[in-house]
């Protein structure tokens, strides 16, 4: 499994989950919505720090170092953001202005991350590089199996 691969895969689904929350209608599909892009958020950041930040901070360069540091303070602001979700009324007025900033963080996030971050990765053995994609997938299916299994108890 390739990690680059599988982190642009997130990316995408977040980007088409923020275009569904501006067409929703009615605030208990733009709740769903906002609830479904906290869950892929968590889980995508949770894999990025705990694996794949670390394995890049190996690369030898500053590059690498600096824009690690950086990841980790961009999800730090949207990890703020994700917390106040919960107590945002969708039918509030800042529910939309709050859901376009989060939206820009990520967005500005993934841009640097894709024309930059993912090119050190290239710098990362390809058996170790194939570790890490296999490991931030069976971390991704557990975390995406959990609900299912809360709902079934």
């Amino acid at each position: 499994m390739d990690p680059v691969k599988l982190l642009k895969k997130q990316h995408r689904e977040v980007e088409a989950l923020f275009k569904r929350v501006g067409k929703a209608e009615g605030a208990p599909e733009r709740r769903r919505l906002m609830d479904e892009i906290g869950a892929k958020l968590t889980l995508h950041t949770k894999i990025e720090e705990e694996i794949f930040y670390p394995a890049l901070r190996e690369v030898p360069s500053k590059k690498a170092e600096e824009m690690v540091l950086e990841a980790y303070e961009e999800h730090h602001v949207v990890k703020l953001v994700l917390a106040e979700l919960p107590t945002v009324d969708p039918e509030d007025e800042h529910f939309e202005a709050k859901m376009t900033v989060l939206e820009e963080l990520v967005e500005h996030h993934v841009e640097e991350e894709e024309d930059e971050m993912f090119k050190l990765a290239d710098k990362i053995d390809d058996d170790e590089l194939e570790s890490l994609g296999e490991r931030m997938a069976q971390e991704a299916e557990q975390a995406e199996a959990a609900p299912r299994n809360r709902h079934a108890a």
